[in-house]
């Protein structure tokens, strides 16, 4: 069985997907970019900006299954330009106690918006 994962305080789908699906014990989480939820934009700027809106993001879609951070057991991020990756790191692992998600971080040529990161997730709901 399904169910939906959704929040008004992270950005709402921009296409036919949902922003949460719990399947059992896990929570499957689409892609984050840095859109402000009070108005749809894109935070441009930095990315030390941009990462800090995405982290914004996915805890608010965390909250709204009734998790953290500590829960979350593999990301994956996507950068436009690797060379930001130290900058992405630091401060990705301010979020995240020991020990840290699985993770992968691969450059790709572009994202939604023209934003320069995007991070998806799963997390783990069970006991």
């Amino acid at each position: 069985m399904k169910k939906v994962i959704s929040t008004t305080s992270a950005p709402p789908a921009i296409g036919p997907y949902s922003q949460g699906i719990q399947a059992g014990d896990f929570v499957f989480f689409s892609g984050q970019i840095p859109l402000d939820p009070k108005n749809g934009e894109l935070i441009s700027g930095p990315i030390a900006a941009q990462t800090e809106r995405v982290m914004a993001n996915i805890k608010a879609a965390l909250a709204a299954a009734d998790l953290n951070f500590s829960q979350v057991v593999k990301t994956t991020i996507y950068l436009t330009d690797m060379n930001d990756f130290a900058e992405v790191n630091e401060i990705y692992a301010r979020f995240f106690p020991q020990p840290a998600p699985a993770r992968a971080c691969v450059q790709v040529a572009g994202l939604p918006k023209g934003c320069d990161i995007e991070i998806e997730w799963i997390a783990y709901c069970g006991e």
